[in-house]
């Protein structure tokens, strides 16, 4: 039986402890740790003194379905006029993104089994393969949510790892949905996540109930430490509310929003 656990306010100790009977608990399962992609430390973010120090820690998004090759251009523009980390789109996008930012250290990030999740892993690994062929640098993929919350660790980290060997030396980020877990979920999911090799655990899509929290991020980085990124996203909309999430731990940051958090005090 998994560990369960709804309650918000646990003591740093209390979670640790839980961290600890959850790892067990995997470890008691058999599930191999999988090496990541990413072979050097993630880098930690330089203090965030003005709104343009967050450029670099921004992947500027756009996975709206209604999305065109024309916005997907002007997001590149303000990719290049910003020096955001690099764009978010969906995977239909990808070529036109590569295309408008070859030349430059952008990265061009895209999803896989977005936003649900509840794809069948074998369709998950095949969409990687694709988007990188098609010149994705990083790929956000969500967990099957359903079985994280059944207590089905085994499934999420074969989900997990398998997308994560598909992607070979692309880094691989971990959507986990904090919005739809208790806290211990999201413990284990975290952990699960870098068990199967993951570069990156991501707080949610976007797309569900809720987007990023500090105390998500905070919880995930007592998880992960800095042996792995930790991306918000989600209901980003401000330069205070980017900066709280980058000090509360977030290397990355999922914005739409990316220009007006920029230019905020400017």
């Amino acid at each position: 039986m998994s560990v369960r656990g709804g309650c918000d306010g646990f003591s740093n100790d209390h979670r640790l402890s839980l961290i600890q009977k959850i790892t067990k608990e995997i470890d008691g399962l058999g599930l191999e740790s999988m090496k990541t992609a990413i072979r050097k430390p993630i880098d930690k973010p330089k203090p965030i003194q003005k709104s343009l120090d967050l450029a670099p820690l921004i992947e500027h998004t756009l996975l709206k379905p209604e999305a065109t090759h024309m916005d997907v251009m002007r997001l590149c523009d303000e990719v290049k006029q910003f020096n955001f980390r690099g764009v978010c789109v969906n995977p239909v996008l990808v070529k036109e993104a590569q295309k408008q930012l070859t030349g430059t250290d952008c990265s061009v990030i895209t999803v896989v089994g977005f936003p649900l999740g509840a794809n069948v892993t074998a369709t998950k690994v095949e969409e990687t393969k694709h988007v990188i062929e098609l010149g994705a640098n990083e790929v956000d993929m969500v967990i099957p949510i359903g079985a994280l919350k059944e207590g089905d660790y085994r499934t999420v980290w074969q989900d997990i790892r398998t997308v994560v060997e598909a992607a070979g030396a692309i880094p691989v980020k971990v959507i986990i949905e904090a919005g739809l877990l208790e806290e211990t979920e999201k413990m284990a999911a975290c952990l699960l996540a870098e068990r199967a090799g993951a570069a990156f655990v991501k707080t949610s899509t976007g797309f569900s109930s809720r987007g990023a929290t500090v105390e998500d991020v905070k919880l995930m980085k007592i998880v992960v430490g800095d042996r792995l990124g930790i991306k918000a996203a989600g209901g980003i909309r401000d330069f205070q509310t980017a900066r709280t999430l980058v000090e509360a731990g977030a290397t990355r940051l999922g914005c739409s929003a990316s220009v007006a958090i920029v230019t905020e005090y400017v």
